[in-house]
């Protein structure tokens, strides 16, 4: 094969036990291509879950002893096997006993997000790395594959570019499936993911904020029949019970944290040339918050860029009833004023050829 040749490297990556899918990475999407290499480690591994059996994943909240490692080409990443063979068995590596993961920053210039080649701790569904976290949640403990990655610009997968990788799970703490976490655990997630999604956007990382809004959003979805029922019952002592000992938010509480979060969605949108998308983000954000200024304008922004233009003035007079003399909304006002001043001075101009 030569590893120089995108064809063959696509060829090496075909077949039933090969698993695609797209991530999100701070440069933007990514298709990844994982491949099971049937390898296990040499070390005896041990993993503190349900007796250690092979058969249990990573779930949420385990924390993975995880190594990543890039290769130049495919013919290194074939040649897994004889790697590290003869590579002395390190006991602190056969169980997990971090109680927080490896701290190391997002980086604009890098895919994996991970320092390569070393044993690091991941805590899984925090997203610090889409594409590792992806690979992780497939994998038992002492497992091996290889990842093929290409960017993905506007919809097209471009095949004149890949780097290849391989990840290692050494072992993996307990975790949950989504639908044994408690309510107050969802919605510690949901804070931790807004957070990091509010410094992600403020570094630059626009595709990793809208990542950690989207899975904000996803995990409050699986909260909201539990918002309704509490509400439902009208049972105010159960209501703050659970509060205090989960630390719940109150229905008023849980839909502002919704409308932010739309509205932080839009935002990013909005950046990443996105505004059909924005728009639906500011509308679900304006619904359940009218009052929410920044949902407004950014509706407004979204509606003037797919150039509906009654809607963008319904959106910035709304604005203005929020935040009179606003200096954001005037001034898109006056600017979709001019603008249709200018498309009628053109319409009338064509009009005036046509019977002229």
């Amino acid at each position: 094969m030569d590893p120089g040749n995108p064809l063959e490297m696509l060829d090496h990556y075909d077949g039933d036990d090969v698993t695609s899918w797209v991530s999100v990475c701070p440069r933007g999407l990514w298709k990844v291509q994982q491949k099971r290499t049937g390898e296990k480690s040499q070390q005896t591994v041990s993993n503190s879950a349900d007796d250690a059996s092979s058969s249990h994943f990573p779930r949420l909240g385990s924390m993975c002893r995880v190594r990543v490692r890039l290769k130049a080409n495919m013919e290194e990443a074939g040649g897994l096997v004889a790697e590290k063979v003869n590579e002395k068995p390190d006991p602190s590596l056969t169980e997990v006993t971090d109680e927080v993961a490896t701290a190391f920053p997002r980086c604009q210039d890098s895919v994996l997000q991970v320092p390569l080649g070393d044993w690091i701790t991941l805590r899984l569904g925090e997203g610090q790395c889409d594409i590792t976290e992806a690979c992780v949640e497939g994998m038992r403990a002492g497992e091996k594959c290889e990842i093929l990655m290409s960017p993905v610009e506007n919809g097209l997968h471009e095949e004149n570019m890949h780097l290849c990788a391989t990840v290692e799970l050494k072992a993996f703490s307990p975790g949950k499936e989504t639908w044994e976490t408690s309510p107050g655990e969802k919605w510690e997630w949901v804070k931790s993911h807004k957070e990091r999604g509010g410094v992600r956007f403020r570094s630059g990382d626009v595709w990793g904020a809208t990542d950690s809004y989207s899975r904000a959003l996803k995990l409050l979805i699986t909260l909201y029949g539990h918002m309704r029922e509490v509400e439902k019952k009208g049972q105010q002592h159960e209501a703050e019970e659970q509060r205090d000992a989960r630390h719940l938010p109150s229905a008023d509480e849980f839909k502002t944290t919704k409308a932010e979060l739309h509205s932080n969605m839009s935002l990013c949108q909005l950046k990443l040339n996105q505004p059909e998308r924005a728009k639906a983000s500011a509308a679900k954000a304006t619904q359940l918050e009218p009052g929410g200024a920044k949902a407004w304008y950014r509706l407004g922004q979204a509606c003037q860029m797919v150039n509906e233009l009654e809607e963008a003035k319904q959106a910035f007079r709304k604005l203005l009833e929020l935040q009179p003399e606003s200096p954001a909304a005037l001034k898109a006002l006056k600017n979709i004023a001019n603008r249709e001043k200018e498309t009628n001075t053109q319409l009338g101009l064509r009009l005036s050829k046509m019977f002229s």
